[in-house]
């Protein structure tokens, strides 16, 4: 067979939708032209002589690394605090996600076998709940942290409650795609036949999305790890708080020892968050 059609000449392994694909990749560079420029994005001023020589002698603040025993020990202090704050947020963050996941999923709705007396009591509890969803995730944590912060003061409260809101919002939204996802069918015919939502959830759809469920569940516990460092940055404890502290003093060389120590824990959640996760496969 020869790469050329008998009939119009034309190769068989062109692409028939390579004028489309050129024209996106156009448009998407037109769009994101002036966007850059919004943004002000100009990373050839990186590699100015005066720049360079700026950022030379700010790395040179981070060599050698802090070693002192005491320092150390005040690193694994906030390195623990931090762990602490991603699970406690991630716990209190779940407790709040499961019940809204499941008001929110059309799959566990009574309506969706047919309109009864309580319907719109039960669209309106439904669209509530979204609204709650939406604003819970829509508000980053490090905004939720600022503000705790004032609340709470200075310390790891505030920064277990802003991943706790945010992370619900997060799971919540997740969780219902997934059980919307999943096969709904026994969870249709359990409702069909007179059981309860909770029935449903626990005997339909949790057996077939539980792997799914817990496998994201996992990766926000991850996620949560960077982000108690990062709400630490306004004062609500763990790595961050301690990295904050050191950089307002001037100190790169606790800096850096901050920096490698938060690298190993990110490394740590990863490969815990990888383990359990080849065992629920």
């Amino acid at each position: 067979m020869t790469p050329y059609s008998a009939s119009s000449g034309r190769s068989q392994f062109s692409d028939p939708r390579a004028s489309f694909r050129l024209t996106l990749i156009i448009v998407s560079l037109l769009v994101l032209w002036p966007m850059l420029k919004l943004a002000q994005f100009e990373p050839w001023l990186l590699f100015n002589f005066e720049n360079l020589e700026v950022i030379g002698n700010f790395l040179v603040q981070f060599f050698p690394p802090n070693h002192d025993e005491g320092f150390l020990w005040i690193v694994a202090g906030a390195t623990i605090e931090t762990l602490a704050i991603a699970t406690a947020g991630v716990a209190l963050a779940i407790l709040i996600a499961v019940p809204l996941g499941l008001i929110i999923s059309h799959s566990l709705s009574i309506s969706r076998i047919g309109p009864g007396s309580d319907y719109l009591f039960s669209k309106l509890i439904r669209f509530s709940a979204r609204f709650l969803m939406l604003v819970l995730r829509g508000i980053p944590e490090i905004v939720w942290a600022l503000l705790l912060v004032r609340v709470f003061g200075l310390g790891p409260t505030a920064g277990v409650l802003a991943i706790a809101i945010t992370y619900s919002g997060m799971l919540s939204k997740v969780y219902s795609e997934i059980l919307e996802s999943g096969n709904t069918l026994p969870s249709r015919a359990l409702l069909v036949s007179g059981s309860g939502r909770i029935a449903a959830f626990l005997y339909g759809l949790l057996p077939s999305t539980a792997q799914e469920l817990a496998s994201y569940t996992i990766y926000r516990w991850e996620c949560a790890v960077r982000a108690s460092v990062v709400t630490g940055f306004v004062g609500a404890g763990g790595l961050g708080q301690l990295m904050d502290q050191s950089m307002k003093m001037l100190n790169g060389g606790e800096v850096s020892t901050i920096l490698i120590v938060f690298f190993l824990l990110v490394l740590l959640a990863d490969h815990l968050s990888l383990l359990i996760r080849k065992q629920l496969t």
